[in-house]
């Protein structure tokens, strides 16, 4: 979820705005867990990515 939705309990404002210090905290946390490849990716994308991953794992225990 991006942070432009979220809004704020202690002032009701968008974070995005960063009006209080609860929210400008609130906003640098989750910008730095944007940073992170995985934290970008919905879970499907995940999903897929693990059962290809799985599907290369018996490819390669097939020919070995």
């Amino acid at each position: 979820m991006t942070y432009d939705r979220l809004v704020c309990a202690n002032c009701a404002a968008p974070v995005s705005e960063g009006r209080c210090p609860v929210c400008r905290a609130s906003r640098e946390r989750l910008q730095q867990h944007a940073g992170n490849i995985f934290a970008q990716l919905n879970p499907v994308t995940l999903m897929a990515l693990l059962v290809a991953l799985i599907a290369v794992g018996l490819l390669l225990h097939q020919i070995v």
